[in-house]
């Protein structure tokens, strides 16, 4: 599905040499993203980090900048990419020069990821635990990157001058010239044969529906923690809303079938039936209700309406998804049905944004994450999926 995406791209005569799934955000993924990049890329030349608005990019660039794909003295010098809901927040080329991953470097890097593999999470200091369980607030897959070259800290001892911790009632305090350190350089022997990893400002997709948003209506869409599938049995003639953003209508069909919805857990979901849907939409459009897009009937002057695209899909089996129906940048809707079964769905996006159906699904089996059912209503409870950290035994983990 990459290699063809990136065909659609034009980008046909460029060999793609790897796919991995990584969170910058939990660090699952990015031991192995580096030792690839090292492995293969090594420093025959400058790494760009592309991709659209609100991707991620920034975030990796930071946690490769925290990595052993860095230089040791290099986090104390660059400055970090800004990180923030609002798309086109990096407008500057960050960069980090790249380590040479010379053949000591790589065993011994290898060597502390052997070591940290056979530790448990009992075994790591209560540092650690805490950040690690910070990390799992934040996602399912986790993952810890160290560092295996570390620069030498400078001697602890604080050096201060006593005078300056006195001051007379009729004078403001002021800092002292000492505590103004000069902010630390590269030497040029480090940088002049150096490659270097850069931070790009993102491409702005023309269908995005951040891009109709406000600053405070982004900042809802896009989930800042890890997302809980929400999964609703629905009957032919029953109405499913993700917010404001997307509406999906089961049309036709023998017999019930499941939409598991995967967004950001601000955004609300409810159902109704097609007679209804009109009404409900029209009614609390800009409101509470739906809560996003906000801002009342002035809101919904600049804002589009939503247009229709009808779909057809053939179940596979109730535990395995046929179809994911992307609303845009909202989330998306994995669509589960009994095998050979066809459904007929419409479903809907703003004018202008981009709808999708993604065969096969990203998660097929994401319909069986969920508790029990509701009575008397066609959603299920929310059920998290347990944390899974990859450098970690999981043995006495418990």
């Amino acid at each position: 599905r990459v290699a063809a995406a990136c065909a659609r791209a034009g980008l046909r005569g460029a060999a793609l040499v790897d796919i991995r799934l990584v969170s910058a955000k939990t660090g699952f993924g990015l031991e192995g993203l580096v030792s690839r990049l090292q492995r293969s890329w090594k420093c025959a030349g400058d790494v760009y980090l592309l991709g659209a608005t609100n991707s991620g990019k920034s975030t990796l660039f930071n946690a490769l900048l925290r990595s052993d794909y860095c230089k040791s003295r290099a986090p104390d010098i660059i400055d970090r990419a800004t990180v923030s809901p609002w798309p086109g927040t990096t407008l500057n080329l960050l960069k980090f020069p790249i380590i040479n991953p010379t053949c000591d470097r790589i065993f011994r890097r290898q060597e502390r990821l052997k070591e940290e593999a056979t530790k448990t999470e009992d075994q790591l200091s209560s540092e650690e635990k805490r950040h690690l369980d910070q990390l799992k607030k934040q996602g399912y897959l986790v993952g810890r990157v160290g560092r295996t070259f570390q620069q030498q800290k400078s001697s602890s001892e604080i050096d201060f001058d006593p005078d300056v911790l006195s001051y007379s009632m009729d004078e403001d305090p002021r800092d002292s010239p000492k505590n103004h350190e000069e902010r630390e350089e590269f030497t040029h022997n480090e940088v002049k044969d150096a490659r270097w990893c850069f931070d790009t400002p993102g491409i702005v997709k023309e269908d995005c529906v951040l891009n109709l948003l406000t600053e405070k209506e982004v900042k809802l869409v896009l989930p800042s923690h890890a997302i809980v599938p929400r999964t609703f049995i629905l009957k032919p003639g029953m109405v499913l809303f993700l917010a404001a953003l997307g509406r999906i209508d089961y049309l036709e069909g023998e017999k019930s079938a499941w939409f598991s919805v995967l967004a950001s857990n601000l955004l609300p979901v409810h159902v109704t039936t097609l007679s209804n849907a009109d009404a409900v939409y029209e009614k609390h459009i800009a409101q509470e209700f739906l809560k996003v897009p906000m801002g009342g009937e002035e809101r919904m002057k600049e804002f589009p309406p939503l247009v229709p695209q009808d779909i057809t899909l053939r179940g596979i089996d109730t535990t395995e998804a046929v179809a994911d129906i992307k609303l845009s940048s909202a989330g998306w809707v994995a669509v589960t049905a009994h095998a050979e079964e066809e459904l007929l769905l419409r479903a809907y996006t703003p004018k202008g944004t981009a709808l999708v159906v993604r065969e096969p699904p990203l998660l097929p089996y994401i319909s069986s994450i969920r508790g029990a059912r509701i009575p008397g209503t066609p959603a299920y409870r929310t059920k998290k999926p347990p944390s899974f950290v990859e450098n970690l035994r999981t043995m006495g983990s418990r």
